[in-house]
């Protein structure tokens, strides 16, 4: 009896736990407004920094946060007129082996769990399929995007077929379980040369402010069933 209805208080309540970081993924224009206007809900700012002044390179120092490569190795720096960008874009170049150490580390002076950017050059190439992920230090990756061909870029799309002028994105993604100091990214497609950057767009939201994952309505209706079989199991199991 304990054990059914230790289940069935742990089905009702399970719907409370935080839900997944928020990604976005769109492009730079509809991105930006919707992890804006996602932050700006909860009563948090957004504070951007448009890159420019950057040269090749393995690190650069933006005053509250630094940009790092993964592994260290230098990286050209394109103009923002290149990929059609805010600002001016790290290159990144997927490996077959140590996927994730090929990108790049974002990291704060100042905790954040709001973090976005854009990424140009994807989608061009090498579908295996190409992906985008960030990860938050001490929580898991999560995975931005994913395309098996040139329409499955939100930019790419927008344009219109034989129009393709840029292929970047905006991409971003809020975990409001925490805070970090840390996030990396990397993309997949071995073989495909990415960018990234452009304009860094960052927040510190309230713990929980971006929702928690509801309970379902149908669950609610049936938990009260639920608990009242449970209850009437354990008077015929008295009356026996």
């Amino acid at each position: 009896m304990k054990k059914s209805l230790f289940l069935a208080t742990t089905i009702l309540f399970a719907g409370s736990a935080y839900a997944s970081p928020v990604t976005f993924f769109d492009t730079i224009a509809a991105g930006e407004a919707s992890f804006n206007s996602t932050v700006t809900g909860t009563g948090a700012t957004v504070v951007t920094d448009t890159l420019s002044g950057l040269s090749t390179g393995n690190s650069w120092d933006r005053g509250d946060y630094t940009i790092t490569t993964s592994n260290g190795a230098t990286q050209s720096i394109s103009s923002a007129s290149r990929d059609v960008s805010s600002g001016q874009m790290i290159g990144i170049n997927p490996k077959r082996q140590n996927t994730a150490l090929s990108g790049i580390t974002f990291t704060f002076d100042t905790a954040i769990n709001a973090l976005g950017f854009e990424v140009g050059d994807w989608a061009t190439c090498c579908y295996l399929p190409s992906e985008l992920f960030i990860a938050f230090d001490g929580g898991s990756t999560q995975l931005v995007a994913s395309a098996s061909s040139a329409g499955d870029n939100p930019t790419f799309a927008a344009q219109g077929p034989g129009t393709h002028k840029s292929s970047t994105v905006f991409i971003g993604a809020i975990d409001d379980t925490a805070t970090f100091t840390s996030i990396a990214f990397y993309g997949t497609g071995f073989g495909e040369f990415l960018t990234a950057g452009g304009k860094i767009s960052y927040s510190k939201v309230d713990i929980g402010s971006v929702g928690a994952v509801p309970v379902p309505a149908a669950l609610f209706m049936f938990a009260p069933a639920l608990l009242g079989f449970f209850g009437l199991r354990r008077k015929v199991s008295k009356a026996a």
